[in-house]
């Protein structure tokens, strides 16, 4: 099946700490820059599985916004929708690790490049031929970014296409107001949901709802397929069956050590929407995403641990030949 993904968001620079629970307020090393943006390692990686992605952002006039441009490009994603902004700086994030799961970020978002994208940069050409829509909760930071994404999932909607949704939610962003109300706007229309199942409880009306419970009722609100991403556990599927009952699933995911957990979750995002585009059956296209996911946390650095087709295969082969 013929289709073209477009997302939509932040493209920035990332510093990684060199040694775990490295504070921000004293002296440390930190590596880097890596390219990132979660909506930049979402592209990047459905590029890199060989399918057509157009990705709108905006760095600075400056050597970081060309390394971020240039990796990309090399891996395959239309740049087309990139714009070079005169006023404002590539963005930047510094991350340090707490353990190799969680982590606490300093943003410089707003006031950056890709903080200064808005409706006017989405170009229209560009989405005419583009059917599916991928949004990045973590991508709406302000009014300007939220009309963007807007205008787009109009586009894409009234073309006939499709939207996938990532909470991607960030506690650096909770005091962002303009993002939570954003969010009721956008899951009218989502197909396609990828909540972390952590996140699950956020969309629940009470305390005391299970995760079938919370994802039933999205569902019956009009979301055809639900995807729990639930780390090296695997991912729990929600979703209908062939007589329009409510069916549910549990994929394995795949044991590896976790270097950086950055990224992770963009790779099994792009891995699953893309192959469930592609016509691949749900449990194929799950055990897939465990593995992009998987191979994602291996690798030092938010995007390097993209993976192609090829390279999904062989880990899956080779894991279950163990």
């Amino acid at each position: 099946m013929d289709f073209k993904i477009c997302t939509i968001g932040e493209l920035l620079v990332e510093f990684l700490a060199s040694e775990q629970h490295q504070r921000f307020d004293q002296t440390g090393e930190f590596i880097g820059p890596f390219p990132s943006g979660a909506p930049a390692i979402f592209a990047d990686q459905v590029a890199k599985l060989g399918f057509p992605v157009v990705f709108f952002s905006c760095v600075g006039k400056d050597p970081f916004g060309r390394m971020c441009v240039n990796r990309l490009k090399r891996d395959g994603v239309i740049t087309d929708g990139i714009t070079f902004h005169d006023k404002a700086n590539t963005g930047s994030a510094f991350v340090s690790y707490r353990n190799s799961n969680e982590r606490d970020f300093i943003f410089n978002i707003p006031n950056s490049a890709c903080g200064l994208l808005s409706f006017n940069h989405i170009i229209e050409n560009l989405l005419k031929d583009c059917s599916h829509l991928h949004v990045m909760g973590s991508s709406l930071y302000s009014f300007r970014a939220i009309d963007a994404m807007r205008k787009a999932l109009d586009i894409i909607k009234q073309n006939g296409g499709t939207i996938s949704f990532d909470p991607n939610l960030r506690k650096e962003m909770f005091n962002i107001q303009e993002m939570e109300q954003s969010f009721d706007y956008i899951m009218e229309y989502t197909d396609i949901f990828l909540p972390s199942e952590s996140e699950v409880y956020y969309f629940a009306d009470n305390n005391d709802e299970s995760e079938l419970e919370i994802m039933t009722k999205l569902l019956q609100k009009g979301i055809k397929h639900i995807a729990v991403k639930c780390g090296a556990k695997g991912a729990n599927y929600y979703g209908y069956d062939e007589n329009n009952k409510i069916k549910t699933m549990h994929v394995d995911g795949f044991k590896r050590e976790s270097v950086d957990p950055t990224g992770a979750g963009d790779c099994f995002g792009a891995t699953f929407v893309s192959l469930m585009l592609a016509g691949f059956s749900v449990e194929k296209a799950l055990e897939y995403a465990n593995a992009s996911g998987a191979l994602a946390v291996s690798k030092k650095g938010p995007m390097e641990g993209t993976s192609t087709l090829t390279e999904l295969d062989k880990f899956i082969s080779h894991s279950k030949d163990n």
